[in-house]
């Protein structure tokens, strides 16, 4: 993931409670006009940012909703 969306993507986290979240929550605008292709491919590269720390205050919860990953900001 580009350093320039983890900056984003961190700075929009900082502004969150704490609590539960979906990732295009955290996105931002934009997030809708993207194709699938890329929602997919953005998610997947922000689990995998989650899981090797590079957002220490963002746990993946490993549950799925209908509208996608739940991640918890602790």
């Amino acid at each position: 993931m580009l350093e320039q969306r983890l900056d984003a993507l961190k700075q929009a986290i900082s502004r969150r409670h704490r609590g539960e979240f979906h990732f295009p929550e955290i996105y931002g605008p934009g997030w809708d006009g993207l194709y699938i292709g890329d929602k997919v491919k953005l998610g997947r590269e922000f689990l995998n940012s989650v899981r090797k720390g590079r957002f220490v205050d963002v746990k993946d919860t490993g549950r799925k909703t209908e509208t996608g990953r739940v991640y918890r900001k602790i």
